[in-house]
């Protein structure tokens, strides 16, 4: 008998020296990580498990930071362009060299005219610190992502709750019974909701998955439903007719909690007309239950009518409940009409209308918490409705995305389940109503900053930004009669703008971590030729670029000088409560990024380079009385800033009389050092008391003041009905002295409407869904999230291409193969694309992952890479505006409430093709400032 010897195997091998704890930046989720050091080097990354976000889980793209700590593609100094613009011919140079160039480019224009500068920035998580920089040099010209990533889904929230999901709001994880998600795919929070999810199936909750595309969370729901893409919002005002029709909502929440009770005013002829009717404190009123009279909504006592109404001189002005039940009971919003619309049988629609109702209220969650409201009504116990809803960009990338957001919120709302138990629940800084947010702020003045932030959230047609007759302030036209409510900005908009000279002429456009020239662009060719493009003086049209990134990404080549910054793991970052915090419901929390290791090139992070340029520039909140540097680096103002008395960047370990203190207090010296001791972040614990109904609940809103997130407490209720939608609507019925053009009054008043209704995408009035009769839509993987995650070593096993998913009825009828490609058409442009079937899929919609394709050349990859050649963008086939219509007018592709981006409006037509051997089109390979990368990407740390 043969003896066999087992190897000797060190199954618990010694992994580092060292661990040091910071927060990851793979994806916008920040989840806590555990950075393993080895001879001062990058070893490993784990999950953090004292951390409140991911508590120690960690998905592909965290664990893979190492690779991208390490890329080949890294910038390496600063450059200065010495080839045509687009050539990627670069020469190094000092940063004393490269401060100066751009000190020398900026000074002119912030003495004569800061609007010159158009300043905007990609996924940066740190754009309380860049608005401040913009709004210090006094450019009205500054946004960043959101304006094509999830503005309806932010502002639809926002306007109508005080919050909105994700960063802003989560579900009740521990007591959800019944959860819903629309138009979620996998990249946003990918690691709380995986979690929670599991912590749902756990306990035996349903999840239901809304999306014509079956991957992801949708692939482990329950149930799925693969709606036509764009009718999302018939669906929801279908789900609230079954539950109006059945009597099945939460009435007493809706009178004490929302302005379904508040009165409109009903008379035709005011110029007040279904505005709300106020006291002489500009406070709304209802009318009380109790006296019948009426009274400011927050008296203390008051009894809110739902069915409220008054007349005077004839006319009788009712309760917002009055047109909420006019509008969806009626019978257009009854399954039969809409299901055909959908693509979901009227019986479904009926089922689930039931079973959210049925969730909601048969088994209705009692919490023994007493607390107390606004009106000083003391409740003995908390209510909840265990139904939970979650939506993002799916449902949001359309042009009528703003109101399907809205509708979603209208339906969470009308069952009770938003801050209750068992329902969505707000993250702190949120929730916080509307009008407490700041209205955008426009007005350039030479060598001075703006008199306020430049984003913000508009009440009426006085808030816009527009000149004295009528012209767009801003170079992206947010804030416009186009798109009023463009919280965002519109970053799709800018260089098309800036090219065309339109509303003026810029003279610097200056980004940070925004790939304009490849996949954070639509209508990708032509937005490289406007980069490129010179007038009949033989000078570029866009005078001058300035460009900071840590790789060596598309946009690189297209840049005049380029400010290298550091990987994530090199910089101090600061993740605010005056920003996007990662805070959950239970508690507020904020933390940093520290520099783990030292970099290995000169680079400096992007951060402090502002800080540098500020002072040069003598920007006013960058330099002391004396005109010196207020700040040595971006550390220094992480600790020192203070955007108003006793609040600063970090809420953690600050000073007062009494020593330490967290919320409001004074600078201390030791503030980061202090967050990394306790693992990078801070946590602030909400009391039992004020953990829900946050927006009415007094123990919260004295707890949010103590902690700074508030001045004094601002109660508020719910906008059911949405009164600066009104106040719009209502200019362009002609009424008030701020008139909207003519040519746009038509699309204002069916647009924007302050309770939610459905309209087709705006593209279906521009081409013929008859000839483009399939919807092409895009997904970021779980595994991929920033566009440089396709040149990560590891996660590029994973997606190495991305394949043009077909339903298998398109399958079908183009006798498609596996191996076979495909001729996607639309009424912009073209592209080639290979081709793979997909069952989970509506029948009449194509996918793809998003920024997996990449242009040769770039990011250190091979030529012949897998991205190059078989990867591809569906942005060759969008355009930022739509096709004509022979009105004389081009309409921008986007939606016309807040400008958000309309890439999930998209339709094409399929050929099946030759393979022409790699993606189409194909462009020349860029040159690039970096050496391509080694054949084997390798190395060990010392054992």
């Amino acid at each position: 008998m043969t003896k066999y010897r087992q190897p000797a195997l060190n199954t618990s091998p010694h992994v580092s020296d060292e661990v040091r704890k910071t927060t990851c930046y793979m994806c916008a989720c920040r989840c806590g990580i555990n950075v393993h050091m080895k001879d001062g080097k990058v070893a490993y990354i784990e999950g953090n498990r004292d951390h409140p976000v991911n508590k120690g889980v960690l998905c592909a793209k965290g664990s893979a930071g190492i690779m991208q700590h390490n890329a080949p593609s890294r910038l390496r100094a600063p450059l200065k362009r010495i080839g045509p613009r687009g050539s990627g011919k670069f020469e190094e140079i000092t940063w004393d060299e490269a401060l100066e160039i751009a000190t020398g480019w900026l000074a002119p224009l912030r003495a004569e005219a800061p609007e010159k500068l158009a300043f905007f920035t990609g996924r940066d998580q740190s754009q309380s610190f860049t608005g401040f920089w913009a709004q210090q040099f006094g450019t009205p010209n500054f946004a960043a992502h959101g304006g094509f990533c999830s503005v309806n889904m932010a502002t639809a929230g926002i306007y109508t709750m005080g919050g909105a999901f994700w960063e802003f709001g989560s579900p009740d994880w521990e007591h959800t019974k019944l959860f819903m998600i629309f138009g979620v795919a996998e990249d946003h929070d990918s690691n709380p909701i995986k979690m929670g999810i599991g912590r749902l199936k756990e306990r035996g909750a349903k999840v239901i998955g809304v999306n014509p595309i079956r991957s992801g969370y949708n692939a482990v729901a329950d149930e799925w439903i693969g709606i036509m893409p764009g009718t999302d919002g018939l669906f929801i005002m279908s789900l609230i007719h079954c539950l109006l029709t059945a009597g099945k909502i939460d009435l007493d929440y809706l009178a004490r909690f929302t302005n379904a009770p508040v009165i409109l005013n009903g008379d035709p002829k005011s110029p007040d007309y279904g505005l709300f009717l106020r006291d002489e404190n500009g406070k709304p009123q209802v009318i009380d239950r109790v006296t019948g009279k009426l009274t400011a909504f927050d008296q203390p006592g008051v009894k809110p009518d739902l069915t409220g109404h008054f007349r005077k001189a004839g006319i009788t002005h009712a309760a917002v409940m009055h047109k909420i039940a006019e509008r969806y009971l009626d019978p257009q919003y009854a399954p039969e009409q809409i299901g055909p619309k959908t693509g979901i049988e009227p019986a479904r629609i009926r089922t689930i209308a039931a079973e959210l109702a049925r969730t909601a209220f048969d088994e209705a969650i009692e919490l023994d918490q007493p607390w107390t409201d606004f009106r000083g009504d003391r409740h003995e116990k908390m209510i909840g409705r265990p139904v939970s809803f979650h939506a993002m960009r799916g449902i949001s990338a359309h042009s009528n995305g703003f109101q399907t957001c809205r509708a979603l919120h209208i339906l969470q709302i009308l069952l009770g389940a938003v801050e209750t138990p068992g329902g969505m629940r707000f993250k702190p800084p949120y929730p916080k109503a509307a009008e407490t947010h700041p209205k955008p702020h426009f007005t350039a003045t030479p060598g001075a900053p703006l008199d306020g932030p430049h984003l913000g959230y508009p009440q009426g047609p006085a808030d816009l930004a527009l000149d004295a007759n009528g012209k767009a302030i801003r170079i992206d036209k947010a804030f416009t009669w186009e798109n009023p409510l463009s919280a965002h900005g519109l970053m799709h908009m800018v260089i098309s703008n800036a090219h065309a000279g339109d509303p003026y002429k810029i003279d610097t456009l200056f980004l940070y971590m925004a790939n304009m020239a490849w996949n954070s662009s639509m209508n990708t060719r032509a937005v490289m030729e406007m980069l490129t493009d010179t007038d009949e003086d033989g000078e570029y049209v866009i005078p001058r670029i300035i460009y900071s990134d840590a790789y060596s990404s598309e946009m690189v080549a297209y840049a005049d000088l380029i400010l290298p910054d550091t990987t994530y793991l090199e910089r101090h970052d600061c993740i605010s409560l005056l920003d996007r915090p990662i805070s959950e419901p239970d508690a507020a929390a904020d933390a940093i990024r520290w520099p783990v290791v030292q970099p290995d090139r000169d680079v400096r992070g992007f951060q402090s380079v502002l800080i540098d340029l500020g002072a040069r520039l003598g920007l006013l909140g960058f330099v002391d009385d004396n005109g010196e540097a207020r700040y040595a680096d971006y550390a220094d103002y992480i600790t020192n800033h203070l955007r108003k008395p006793g609040i600063g960047p970090l809420a953690g370990w600050r000073m007062s009389e009494r020593g330490l203190t967290h919320g409001r207090g004074d600078p201390n010296i030791a503030q980061i050092d202090s967050y990394i001791a306790n693992g990078g972040f801070a946590t602030f614990h909400i009391p039992d008391e004020a953990q829900f109904y946050k927006p009415w609940n007094m123990a919260y809103q004295d707890w949010a003041v103590q902690m700074g997130l508030f001045d004094a407490p601002a109660p508020y209720l719910f906008q059911l009905y949405v009164e600066p939608l009104r106040r719009f609507q209502s200019a362009a019925e002609g009424k008030g002295p701020h008139q909207p053009p003519e040519h746009l009054r038509e699309r204002i008043k069916a647009t924007l409407d302050p309770l939610p209704l459905w309209y087709a995408p705006l593209s279906d009035a521009h081409e013929d869904p008859a000839e483009f009769p399939v919807h092409a839509l895009t997904q970021r993987p779980m595994a991929m999230y920033h566009s440089w995650g396709s040149q990560n070593a590891w996660l590029r096993q994973i997606h190495g291409h991305n394949p043009l998913y077909l339903p298998t009825y398109w399958w079908e009828k183009l006798n498609m193969s596996d191996g076979d490609w495909v001729r996607v058409t639309s009424s912009h442009g073209e592209i080639t694309v290979p081709a793979a079937h997909m069952a989970a899929l509506n029948k009449d919609t194509v996918w793809t992952w998003n920024a997996i394709g990449k242009r040769k050349g770039a990011w250190a990859l091979d030529p012949d890479a897998p991205e190059a050649t078989k990867g591809f963008l569906l942005n060759h086939l969008i355009h930022e505006l739509l096709p004509p219509k022979g009105d004389g007018l081009r309409w921008s592709n986007s939606d016309p409430v807040t400008g958000q981006a309309a890439w999930f409006d998209l339709r094409v037509r399929l050929e099946k093709t030759k393979s022409p051997g790699e993606s189409l089109p194909s462009f020349s390979a860029q040159s690039s400032p970096v050496p391509p990368a080694p054949t084997e990407l390798r190395w060990k740390v010392k054992p």
